[in-house]
């Protein structure tokens, strides 16, 4: 085991100059000294000293497609070249066939009619989501939402995010929200099955309009105080949890009972994560409002937006200038977007990723079965999970998980005679999970390669 990493001189210059210039509101510094990159490639990043890393959470989700995925950067050079920029009140070829893709697929899907309205990312998205739910529950500003979810920094999403430090320091800004218990059945009361555990929790929920008492519900008028439920069908930092495939199709009955939207925030999870273009089609429901951003465009441009049901969004109930961004639609994120939706109808993605996602979770499985300290395993598609806990095998342990954190930055491991480092990603309602979001691309020796690296840092971590 080497000893702790010491930075470069031509780093250090760098570093000295973040701790001076460079807000630190953006960044966190998870281990010290930060490694500064210089070039990637497919499942890998380099530093400047030219050491691989090779990236098991992939820009969170964002670069579903590798780095430097030839075919898309290709996509984005191409259009550098014939229009570049224009301002987004104006039409371009791109807006609108992309959102053609995305609508028409959601009528196939849900058969709902809908349209499509684009922001500069994921954040922004959903705030952009807030203001169509208001706008079509007369104003309403107070939202469901789970317990450990987490839609965003800005201020209307940071109030529906259920981190309080979020909003510490800066209070609400009009919605608030109630959050709800979310089926997390590792850590769910024993003696339940999966399936009954989130029949149980949506059994909870639908007790607040059992009566008005509850204060959520007027039975006299028949409404309800809340406008919207948001989700994400597998929680991204609250640890890539996986519900119960029951939980959504109960969950929405009682939605649609009380008149409440629910708005699905595939942020993290869509285009292909879980095996399916949107996560929520892995459960049987028809969702009021999709958010997206990230894999859109691969990490290479940052365009996000919303599909929302015709009757929210029409023009005559959302009007022209409802709410605007001067970079939204722009022809460089359209472009890459369309090339991806291209890329995506030629191959099967669906069945590729739930085949490697299989496959990696039968190896966590196996690490699983020879190190205690992993206490639960679990993923849908190429969305992965590995909660790291002490000796018994439940108890939270966010310093070992840390540990093996740091070592990986550490890029002295060696398998088959190759020294490599291995980024990985810490989530969770206790910070001790490791989430996994590799490429979908990513090869099989590349998987079993990854889980040697993995099995390494658990040695480490049972020996020290």
């Amino acid at each position: 085991m080497s000893d702790i990493r010491i930075a470069t001189a031509e780093d250090q210059v760098l570093l000295d100059k973040e701790a001076k210039y460079c807000s630190y509101g953006d960044t966190v510094h998870y281990i010290e000294p930060p490694r500064i990159f210089s070039r990637c490639e497919g499942s890998y990043v380099w530093d400047t000293e030219d050491q691989a890393y090779l990236d098991l959470q992939m820009w969170y989700s964002a670069v579903n497609f590798g780095y430097a995925n030839p075919r898309l950067n290709n996509a984005l050079k191409q259009q550098i070249d014939t229009l570049p920029q224009i301002a987004s009140q104006y039409l371009h070829k791109g807006k609108i066939e992309l959102s053609e893709m995305i609508a028409v697929d959601a009528k196939k899907k849900f058969g709902l009619d809908g349209r499509v309205h684009f922001n500069v990312g994921g954040s922004q998205s959903i705030e952009d989501s807030l203001k169509v739910v208001r706008n079509a529950t007369n104003g309403k500003s107070l939202m469901f939402a789970f317990e450990g979810g987490y839609h965003g920094r800005t201020l209307g999403a940071s109030s529906i995010t259920s981190s309080y430090r979020y909003r510490r320091r800066y209070g609400h800004f009009g919605e608030r929200a109630q959050f709800i218990p979310f089926p997390y059945h590792f850590r769910g009361p024993k003696g339940m099955t999966k399936e009954e555990y989130g029949s149980h929790c949506v059994q909870q929920f639908a007790r607040l309009f059992e009566t008005e008492y509850n204060g959520v519900w007027d039975p006299k008028v028949g409404q309800s105080e809340y406008a919207a439920f948001y989700v994400e069908p597998i929680q991204g930092t609250g640890a890539y949890v996986i519900p119960p495939m029951n939980f959504y199709s109960e969950l929405k009955k009682v939605l649609d009972q009380h008149g409440i939207l629910m708005v699905s925030d595939e942020i993290q999870m869509g285009f292909y994560r879980t095996g399916k273009l949107w996560s929520i089609e892995h459960f049987d429901v028809k969702p009021d409002i999709i958010v997206f951003g990230k894999a859109l465009t691969n990490g290479l441009n940052p365009l996000g937006g919303i599909w929302a049901r015709e009757e929210l969004i029409n023009p005559k109930v959302f009007p022209p200038g409802s709410t605007h961004s001067t970079f939204a639609s722009n022809p460089l994120g359209t472009a890459v977007g369309l090339e991806m939706f291209k890329m995506t109808n030629e191959v099967d993605y669906g069945a590729m990723v739930m085949a490697k996602g299989k496959y990696f979770l039968e190896g966590l499985q196996d690490l699983q079965k020879r190190f205690p300290i992993i206490g639960d395993v679990d993923g849908l598609g190429l969305a992965l999970r590995c909660e790291i806990c002490g000796p018994d095998g439940f108890t939270p342990d966010k310093a070992t998980l840390d540990y093996m954190v740091e070592e990986g930055m550490k890029g002295d491991m060696v398998v088959d005679g190759r020294k490599l480092g291995l980024i990985l990603d810490v989530g969770g309602y206790y910070k001790n999970v490791i989430t996994l979001a590799p490429s979908l691309v990513i090869s099989y020796p590349e998987i079993e390669l990854g889980l040697k690296l993995l099995e390494q840092l658990l040695v480490r971590a049972t020996k020290r």
